[in-house]
């Protein structure tokens, strides 16, 4: 092993917005903030890894299915239940997509990412 994860970043166009967004999902705190940087840190990691959102300048969201603008990153966040997971992400601010299959639905974060809400399976 060289290293472990440290942080894992976000491209967008304004940090604080998008890190209120993912300490809401996933139930993190919001430890660091301005215009160019945020971070939040993660229940279940401890102080690291730390999910972080960095500003860009002229930012484009990635294009999804399509790769003209490349995802940038992509997070599955488990769930119990897809319907009941889908209500909470649209009321904290995500976009539905449509896509997706009876184990998982692709949503898009505020700034255009997409992300996967997955059950379980048997």
């Amino acid at each position: 092993m060289i290293g472990t994860l440290d942080v894992v970043v976000l491209d967008c166009p304004d940090t604080r917005a998008l890190a209120r967004f993912y300490a809401e999902l996933l139930g993190g705190d919001i430890v660091a903030f301005d215009d160019d940087w945020a971070e939040v840190v993660l229940p279940f990691a401890g102080h690291r890894p730390l999910l972080a959102c960095q500003r860009v300048d002229d930012y484009r969201a990635p294009e999804w299915p399509g790769q003209d603008v490349p995802q940038q990153i992509h997070l599955d966040v488990k769930v119990d239940d897809l319907d009941a997971g889908e209500q909470a992400v649209v009321a904290i601010g995500a976009t539905t997509t449509g896509q997706g299959t009876d184990t998982f639905r692709v949503y898009l974060d505020p700034a255009g990412h997409p992300f996967c809400l997955v059950v379980p399976q048997d």
